[in-house]
């Protein structure tokens, strides 16, 4: 809300009364406001952005409403007025969840909230000919949920090797345990990036993440080989 909006509403609640565009008189007022805002007020009233007089005023009974990421347990509810609300605006005929499909949505993390979750109810609730969503009807749910479980595995597979790995020493007999540790698995990963690159550093070092310089620079360090064939 610009600023100069922000002192006419800050007068509205302060003389309950406004006045019409256009017009001279005053008008008596009796409201209640209801603010919602996804921004830091807090922060925006130390950089002078929100009127510290105005945040006080509104700043009555805050009410914290957590991500959707955060509160799982509601996404059954929602989804359920999402299909209801599809099947009588837009006359489709699904109108309910699978339980798998329900589980599907659960597991997903939502980064834009409800909004997301009502724009992604529409989509399935739209092109399925079914009167029950199954995950099938969430192609980038399903394709989302493989990529992470891809990285749990991953990230399984080598807290398993290391946990092998580290049983065998005395740990509390160690010094700078992290970097060993990174500098052991760094070298078989630039090994096993070049082989699929066949030796292309540019390439390996944009699927590494890193430049070409540090790139070329860990395999001065490690002594790799990047001849390939």
């Amino acid at each position: 809300m610009p600023l100069d909006l922000q002192a006419k509403l800050l007068r509205v609640l302060q003389e309950k009364e406004i006045t019409r565009t256009g017009g001279s008189a005053a008008i008596p007022v009796d409201v209640r406001i209801v603010a919602a805002t996804n921004q830091d007020l807090k922060e925006k009233v130390r950089s002078k952005e929100f009127r510290e007089d105005l945040f006080y005023r509104l700043n009555v009974v805050p009410i914290e409403l957590p991500p959707l990421r955060e509160r799982r347990d509601d996404i059954p509810l929602l989804a359920e007025y999402f299909i209801e609300k599809a099947h009588e605006e837009l006359g489709v005929p699904v109108r309910g969840c699978t339980e798998e499909a329900l589980a599907l949505l659960r597991r997903y993390s939502w980064p834009g909230n409800v909004r997301e979750l009502e724009n992604t109810i529409q989509r399935a609730a739209l092109l399925s000919p079914d009167q029950l969503l199954t995950p099938a009807d969430f192609p980038a749910l399903l394709a989302e949920g493989q990529r992470t479980e891809n990285s749990d595995s991953l990230e399984a597979l080598i807290a398993n090797k290391l946990q092998n790995a580290l049983a065998q020493m005395d740990v509390n007999e160690l010094d700078n345990l992290y970097d060993m540790v990174l500098h052991q698995m760094e070298r078989p990963l630039i090994n096993i990036v070049l082989d699929k690159t066949r030796g292309n550093q540019v390439r390996a070092a944009e699927i590494l993440g890193i430049n070409r310089n540090t790139l070329r620079k860990k395999i001065q360090s490690l002594c790799i080989d990047v001849k390939r064939d």
